[in-house]
Formats: structure tokens, sequence, C-alpha cells
């Protein structure tokens, strides 16, 4: 049986575990060869994306409600997130390396992104959308804190379209395991600062694009 500890060593040698679905106990490593990561302090937000957030309504928490994002990322008809990974990732919660983000619309749990820390390092796990927009906001939201709170890596481990149009990219391996490395050299704190409301995250995007 994995332990949290055997998790985040695993992390910080740059791999990464899944199972092959909810029903297989068997964990298994991974590290790509091409690594998919987003801009920390700079995810792509879209004009329309941008228009929603003016709007009002929306609103971020930080482990407000860890288990139920959890839940919420694992409860798909295909999904990598097996019971014993569950269990780790609530132990690694409660020992302060696993964090979620939930995003709310007008009160609603809209959507969510949880993921491990470790250094300056963010690895992002999985998100969720209960809501159009759900998901995108939690990555805006992320990275920008990430930068508020020191953080230097925003893993995503691999890249999907979604991913690509908000500035996501690919590098290679070599050159992950630099950015892990000069990452995992520095002090970062997820909860070292509050996060912004809609108000303060639309002005900092629009200031700075």
């Amino acid at each position: 049986m994995l332990t949290p500890a055997q998790l985040l060593k695993g992390y910080a040698r740059g791999v990464f575990p899944m199972a092959e679905s909810a029903y297989d106990p068997r964990l298994y490593w991974f590290d790509p060869p091409l690594r998919g990561i987003l801009p920390v302090g700079g995810v792509h937000a879209s004009r329309s994306l941008l228009r929603d957030l003016r709007r009002g309504g929306w609103s971020a928490h930080l482990d407000g409600d860890f288990g139920t994002v959890l839940a919420a990322c694992a409860n798909r008809e295909t999904t990598w997130i097996n019971a014993p990974l569950m269990q780790l990732y609530h132990q690694l919660h409660r020992a302060g390396h696993a964090h979620a983000m939930e995003i709310r619309h007008q009160g609603v749990l809209a959507g969510g992104i949880f993921g491990v820390t470790l250094g300056g390092a963010f690895f992002g796990e999985s998100m969720v959308s209960m809501r159009t927009n759900g998901s995108k906001m939690a990555l805006l939201w992320m990275s920008s804190h990430l930068a508020r709170c020191g953080f230097t890596l925003f893993d995503t481990q691999f890249l999907t379209p979604h991913l690509a149009r908000m500035g996501g990219r690919e590098i290679p391996r070599d050159q992950y395991h630099l950015l892990l490395a000069d990452a995992l050299a520095r002090r970062a704190d997820l909860r070292a600062h509050p996060l912004p409301s809609a108000d303060q995250l639309w002005q900092e995007i629009t200031h700075t694009s």
C-alpha cells in the first residue's frame, strides 16, 4: 500500500500515480516524455470568460470542502481516481499537502480544482465543472493565487485542448525536471494570502493582459 510519504517522494522525482479505473485497486507511476504545465499568474482568459467574471456572482474558496471537490472529480464514467488514491489525497490534505479550491456562483458550487503542493510546485490533479465556466474560473483563480503565494510551477501532467486554450503548453521531460528542481527549492504556502475577490481578479487580469 502506497503511503503519503511515498507519494510525495514520487512527486519530488517528477512522477505521479494513476489507476486504470475506479474499480482497479492498483496504482501505476507515470513519467510522460512531454509534461503539461500552465503559466503561474498568467492563464489566458477569453473575452467571453472575462465578461462572465465581470457580471458578478463568482467567488473562490480554499479548502472549504476538500472532500466534495475530490469526490466530484472522481465521479465520472471514466476516472483514474480509485479508492486508495482518494484515501491518500485525504491524508495529504490533513497533512497540509493537498488542497482544493471551490468556485461558487451565487453561492452554489460551480466548479473546482484540487492538487498537491510541495515547495513551490502545485501538482494539479483534477478539476470539475458543475456550471458553464466553472472549471475555467478555477484555473484563473488558482493561477493568480499561486503567483501571489510564491509558487513557480503549475503542473497539469498532461495537456488537453481545454488547458491549451487557457495558455497550457507541453515541455520535454528534462526541462520539466529543471523547473521542478527549482520549485522544490522554494518555500511557498497556498494559505499565505487571502484569495482575491472576483472584482480584484478581473482587474488583475485586464490590467496585465
